[in-house]
């Protein structure tokens, strides 16, 4: 077995103190409230406290940028909807990210620095879902691209948000 890293060790006793007072094994697997929220996977953003979701509540499905038109956001919403019955999505971006400051290739150039050619070649065919313009027009073009998709039964209760990381405040912007 390998060494056990600071961090590793820090979640295995979080996690024994979090279990001791676990109450909610009882939770279905459908979300109650019928919620798919796309957001972002930066540490600043906790959608439970920031959007008042308790457990069991709402799928959160989260990649970076927020990105609902990666093909991994997709696959997740299929299976919320067709198989767990969510109704809404809700795409939600947030200010300051870091996918607004930087293009794939430059994510493949560092892949290629830390780690050589081969792993280079190997991200290349990545989709990084890098921002294009303007964070309003990008939450905007997930909720077009998904009020589009025919394949999800709830196209029509999706909307789209901004999350400013600075004030914690949410705002409706499709």
């Amino acid at each position: 077995m390998a060494t056990t890293t600071e961090n590793e060790k820090n979640l295995a006793d979080r996690n024994t103190d979090y279990a001791k007072g676990f109450a909610q094994g009882h939770l279905a697997s459908p979300p109650a409230d019928k919620v798919a929220i796309v957001t972002c996977m930066d540490a600043r953003i906790d959608p439970s406290a920031a959007f008042g979701i308790p457990l069991g509540s709402a799928h959160v499905i989260r990649n970076a940028g927020g990105s609902a038109r990666l093909p991994d956001a997709l696959r997740s919403l299929l299976i919320s909807q067709h198989l767990l019955g969510t109704t809404d999505i809700f795409v939600i971006k947030h200010t300051k990210c870091g996918m607004a400051t930087f293009k794939g290739p430059d994510a493949v150039e560092v892949v290629r620095k830390n780690c050589g050619e081969g792993a280079a070649e190997h991200v290349k065919a990545v989709t990084w879902g890098e921002f294009e313009s303007s964070l309003e027009d990008e939450v905007t073009k997930d909720v077009e691209f998904l009020r589009n998709a025919e394949v999800l039964p709830g196209r029509e209760r999706v909307s789209g948000w901004v999350y400013d990381v600075e004030t914690g405040k949410v705002n409706r912007v499709a």
